[in-house]
């Protein structure tokens, strides 16, 4: 467990980084002000308990297990008390305005001053600099200046956002990863530094790298109710079950294209499609599309027959038939459904807690099951100031002194940095990782290590395909296994080996494997459970010959449990976890989430246990088993629906845009064609402000309250758009952001690389390439105060690193090289 103290004085919007340390044995210090955190007004509440600071469904979700001080830092001496604890911290987490903590004399570099150890952690909107340092942004906000909103939603009505304030939770959870980064560093230097998260970078992981197409030259993936439209396809990914929805993957290629020959060969076993349906060619269907050899309305026709199918199907059935038949289709859940869903019973997922007079309140539970080290949600969220008098007397009675590491662990980690590594003194520069990861979940959380010096082996087959190769964007809208945008972002850095996995039964691909568990401090893995067994490469096998090997398996649910063997994508994840049926208008079936959701909030919480079981095997020398169901994971992101629904037995309704306090709230039309503005008032004052700048049309609402606000959102949105359609979007957000006011116009692919705040960032990275000689990637979503990222390198291509691999980093001479080439199990 994590010998850690840290201190969180962020609100709503970051307090799920504090909780993801807190249950991995962090003692986690809540610092609230007199009247609370913000946080304790968030609803959903107790039923009947509206407002009560003690009965926030959101504040119990994001801070169970933690300790609650309370501390005026507008007084000399709240602002003393913080420095004292800061003096025996080890991380401070906040989530103020930029400035706002400095002002007070408790900024990064004023707490560095007490304590050089100190990570110091930022989560803002924008980031601690540029342009768009200052401007005020709620979720929505963020959701439309990451572009996220302009892929989700109908095509006929304004982009959507994601319920529960997801960009924020987003960056909360790229938060933890980077805190255990720089912690790491602290390991082999001794000192702290400042993190500087941007919810609008941490947010655009969510676009499954469609930010990219502009610069690939690749058509702009646009907005379809249930589904996608990518370049001349429309992905649909819901579809009638005769019971609610169904989601079936229905895509082409040597990865994906064989689930939908069985989905129809099943299909066809049940008088449910023709004869000639049992020739789709599955593997070169894009290929004949473009060259004119299939005609473009086959596809639609396709996910037609199979849509009128499922309609015929109850979800359960269609379920049972996914599980016999390895299909990609499974049910649309409520988060009813989730709840009450035997797999996570089974799995032990859920915990029941006690939380005041609440009795047994049913928690999502822990993000990663740990076999040394189990990740534990226990403790309930504390009532305000619970632990003052405690926490105070603790500092002044026997100052904390922060837990770096001694200073023969700091020189064997030093020691441990690869000879010839790009930069020695990147904070994971001593990490080496044996990646068998594919599509994203699993790449997404190893790129992040990459970017910040962890030597990333990673091991591919020719023979088989990795899916994100073939997945658009695409360099000039021509695919090809390097032309493809996700594999690049998913994988810049790594090095990359092909190795013919079918020949593990011989001993020279077998030994050669085991080499590279021998030289990796972890090995990341992420098919369906059965398949590391199969080649004889299971936990307990590593084991045997590198004791303490660290194996992280990242699957959709996990190794264990009913739906363990569901192989499958991020979108099924997303389908089932509750998150698509609540995104949506209220008139209209549920419109989903963008993709494989689950894809893009599971790979933080996959990075950051990683990091906690470095730290644990740094001080015990004890490596374990890392077991990540990414539905479980994605479960912290639905946390307050899931207690609404414990609780109070209440079911998230589909919102569109509007939200439970904020009015107006919505996405307005812009001047040009589908081109669109977020804009949100928090309070009075940004509505009165909006009102004056907005001028006569809104003229008869300015004395409304939120409430009447609500009440009349109709009018009040339409006098809005009348004033937003006749404007360029950056015209009108930076005319009411002068105003005090959050919006921000949505970008396109187009618009998004010219982003003045992305642009000070270096958010997107011109790296080399082997075959292209450069190409586009997405950078690093938080920056640090002394440590550069590494981001320097696209994807490998097949093989591009086989003999650095095996030359520098197993030390192979020649003569060993070639009887691997002969075997065959070099590709």
């Amino acid at each position: 467990m994590l010998n850690l103290r840290v201190l969180d004085l962020s609100d709503h919007r970051g307090q799920l980084a504090g909780a993801m340390l807190a249950d991995l044995g962090a003692d986690v210090v809540l610092v609230e002000p007199p009247g609370g955190s913000a946080a304790r007004a968030v609803g959903p509440f107790v039923a009947g308990r509206d407002g009560d600071p003690e009965a926030s469904l959101w504040f119990w979700s994001y801070n169970r297990g933690k300790r609650s001080i309370v501390l005026d830092l507008d007084t000399d001496e709240g602002r003393d008390r913080l420095a004292e604890l800061a003096a025996g911290a080890d991380v401070v987490i906040e989530s103020d305005k930029p400035g706002v903590m400095a002002a007070k004399g408790l900024g990064a570099d004023d707490l560095a001053a007490v304590n050089p150890a100190l990570v110091y952690t930022s989560i803002t909107p924008f980031g601690q600099s540029g342009p768009k340092a200052q401007w005020a942004a709620t979720d929505i906000v963020v959701s439309a200046a990451s572009m996220l909103s302009n892929i989700i939603g109908d095509d006929d009505r304004p982009p959507l956002r994601i319920p529960l304030d997801q960009c924020y939770l987003h960056a909360s959870a790229e938060a933890a990863a980077a805190t255990m980064i720089a912690l790491r560093e602290r390991s082999r230097s001794g000192r702290g530094q400042h993190v500087d998260v941007s919810a609008q970078q941490a947010a655009g992981q969510a676009l499954q790298s469609m930010s990219l197409c502009h610069l690939y030259n690749s058509p702009e993936a646009g907005r379809f109710s249930g589904g996608a439209k990518l370049g001349p396809f429309t992905v649909r990914l819901r579809s009638p079950a005769a019971d609610g929805y169904v989601s079936a993957t229905i895509l082409f290629g040597e990865s994906i294209g064989p689930f939908g020959q069985r989905l129809f060969e099943w299909m066809h076993a049940q008088g449910g499609c023709s004869d000639a349906d049992l020739e789709i060619d599955w593997i070169n269907f894009v290929e004949g599309v473009m060259t004119g050899r299939i005609g473009f309305g086959e596809y639609d026709r396709i996910q037609q027959v199979a849509a009128d199918f499922t309609a015929t199907r109850t979800k359960a059935e269609l379920l049972t038939a996914a599980l016999e038949h390895r299909l990609l289709m499974v049910p649309i859940t409520t988060v009813q459904d989730v709840v009450e869903a035997p797999h996570y019973t089974e799995r032990g997922f859920w915990r029941d807690i006690d939380v005041g007079d609440q009795q047994a309140v049913r928690f999502p539970g822990p993000f990663a099951n740990m076999s040394r080290t189990p990740v534990e949600v226990a403790g309930p969220p504390p009532t305000l100031g619970e632990h003052t008098d405690a926490v105070l007397a603790d500092a002044a009675g026997t100052p904390r002194t922060p837990a770096v590491a001694s200073d023969d662990v700091s020189a064997r980690l030093n020691a441990a940095v690869p000879a010839g590594h790009r930069d020695p003194t990147q904070p994971l520069a001593d990490v080496k990782i044996l990646d068998f990861m594919w599509v994203m979940a699993g790449p997404a959380a190893t790129r992040v290590l990459a970017d910040w010096g962890a030597t990333v082996v990673r091991v591919e087959s020719s023979h088989k395909v990795e899916a994100a190769r073939t997945i658009q964007p695409f360099l000039n809208d021509e695919g090809g296994a390097d032309n493809g945008g996700l594999y690049q972002n998913m994988n810049a850095g790594k090095l990359g080996i092909t190795i013919d996995m079918a020949k593990m039964d011989q001993p020279a691909c077998r030994d050669l494997v085991l080499d590279l568990v021998r030289w990796a401090d972890v090995v990341c893995e992420s098919f369906s459970p059965r398949a590391m067994r199969d080649w004889g490469l299971s936990y307990e096998d590593l084991c045997e010959v590198n004791p303490d090997i660290i194996m992280a398996s990242s699957c959709l649910f996990g190794q264990s449990g009913p739906l363990s063997s569901l192989a499958g994508f991020g979108t099924m994840g997303a389908s089932m976890s509750g998150f698509y049926e609540m995104t949506g208008w209220p008139d209209r079936d549920p419109a989903g989430v963008f993709g494989a959701y689950t894809d893009y909030v599971s790979p933080r919480f996959l990075s950051t246990a990683i990091l906690a079981a470095l730290d644990h095997r740094d001080r015990t020398g004890e490596g374990q088993y890392i077991d990540l169901s990414q539905a479980e994971a994605s479960m912290s992101f639905l946390a307050p629906a899931v207690l609404d629904y414990t609780v109070n037995g209440q079911m998230p309704p589909k919102l569109g845009n509007a939200h439970p306090q904020m009015s107006p709230h919505g996405v307005y039309p812009s001047a040009g064609e589908n081109r669109w503005i977020a804009i949100a008032c928090e309070n009075d004052d940004q509505w009165k402000a909006l009102c004056w700048i907005v001028g006569e049309s809104l003229g008869g609402f300015g004395e409304l309250g939120p409430d009447e606000r609500r009440e009349r959102a109709g009018e009040i949105d339409e006098a809005i758009s009348a004033w937003t359609s006749s404007r360029e979007g950056s015209e009108a957000d930076a005319l009411l952001q002068r105003g005090g006011i959050p919006a921000h116009a949505i970008p396109t692919s187009v618009t998004m690389p010219t982003d003045g705040q992305l642009v000070h960032r270096n958010h997107f990275r011109n790296v080399t390439h082997a075959t292209n000689g450069t190409m586009w990637v997405e950078g690093a979503r938080f920056a640090m105060s002394r440590s550069s990222d590494g981001i320097h390198h696209g994807g490998p291509t097949y093989g591009e690193h086989t003999f650095e691999v095996l030359e520098r980093l197993l030390g192979y001479d020649a003569d060993q090289i070639a009887e691997l080439a002969v075997a065959g199990v070099l590709e």
